[in-house]
């Protein structure tokens, strides 16, 4: 289910969370000139965690000369909440401290308001706008229908959840002139180390090729190093799921392979060139692993998005 529940027995990472990375989107921003950055996290909020985790870096990285290694990177650390809520700083980084998982680089913004009420806190600072808290879960699916054999039932698994949503638009002029690749990391610290959990780009992966002692690993991992570890183990799966012969396998795992969404302005930005919130990324993923058979799990985008900035639907009112 896209990349909820990622870490080992569709369980959040480490049992918290506020470390799941959920989902990734990359598409143009109603500002001309502008790129949109989403990193959703916390597939169950508030009930499963009402803040962001304060020990967490929480980390939007982008290739720009295609090498599947950081050169630009945004971290986001929000502070311990207390009564007057919970402030994030973002963090942009270049260069060697891209591709560390600190928050290192200059402070672009720091101790922004989080929202977790109805109403989005937007934040403006010089070419960047940001909105962080919690709100609406874009990400559609018949997850039922998927789990028991594809047998549909119509109900959309994220019809009423939430999430705790990072919105960042950056100038495109900080991405460069040619195409890009994004991904998303969460790490926290633990016994005085900073250990990632949590990384992805593309949806599914890790739900569907993954074993479950391989997720750990994957989470930690580098998409660099993604070619030479898992093309191997995820053709077979893709042989035994979809009848694919080894280089059907090979040639179709290209698109996923490494782990890092691809991004090319000059092309229509629809999943896999970047990915917007109405992106039927289910289905897509339905048709890789089914080699063809099964193209549609009749779940369509949802209604509650944003015609503008922060673009993701106000949280459902349960929540708060």
């Amino acid at each position: 289910m896209s990349h909820h529940l990622s870490g080992p027995n569709l369980r959040s990472p480490q049992d918290d969370a506020r470390l799941d990375l959920t989902d990734l989107f990359v598409f143009p921003s109603t500002v001309r000139g502008h790129t949109v950055l989403i990193m959703n996290v916390n597939p169950f909020a508030p009930a499963q965690g009402e803040e962001f985790h304060p020990d967490a870096v929480y980390r939007i990285n982008v290739d720009t000369d295609g090498d599947h290694r950081a050169d630009l990177a945004y971290s986001f650390v929000f502070s311990e909440p207390d009564s007057a809520g919970q402030t994030v700083t973002v963090h942009r980084a270049t260069g060697e401290d891209a591709q560390r998982h600190e928050a290192a680089g200059e402070t672009v913004l720091s101790d922004a308001s989080v929202a977790f009420g109805p109403q989005p806190n937007v934040v403006e600072y010089g070419p960047y706008r940001l909105s962080a808290g919690l709100r609406s879960d874009p990400f559609f699916a018949d997850l039922d229908g998927i789990v028991n054999d594809f047998r549909w039932t119509g109900v959309d698994f994220g019809a009423d959840k939430n999430v705790f949503g990072i919105v960042l638009e950056v100038p495109d002029s900080e991405l460069g002139e040619g195409p890009v690749g994004v991904w998303a990391r969460v790490s926290v610290v633990r016994d005085g180390e900073l250990v990632s959990v949590d990384r992805g780009a593309h949806p599914s992966l890790t739900a569907y090729f993954n074993e479950e002692d391989a997720k750990e690993a994957y989470n930690a991992g580098e998409p660099a190093d993604d070619r030479e570890t898992y093309l191997e183990p995820w053709s077979a799966v893709l042989a035994h799921t979809g009848g694919y012969s080894r280089e059907e396998a090979e040639r179709t795992l290209g698109t996923v392979l490494p782990d890092v969404l691809r991004y090319d302005r000059t092309r229509t930005v629809a999943y896999p060139n970047g990915r917007r919130l109405t992106d039927d990324v289910t289905s897509a993923r339905l048709a890789m692993v089914s080699g063809g058979r099964i193209t549609d799990d009749h779940i369509g985008p949802h209604t509650d998005l944003l015609p503008d900035f922060p673009y993701l639907g106000h949280p459902h009112p349960a929540a708060w």
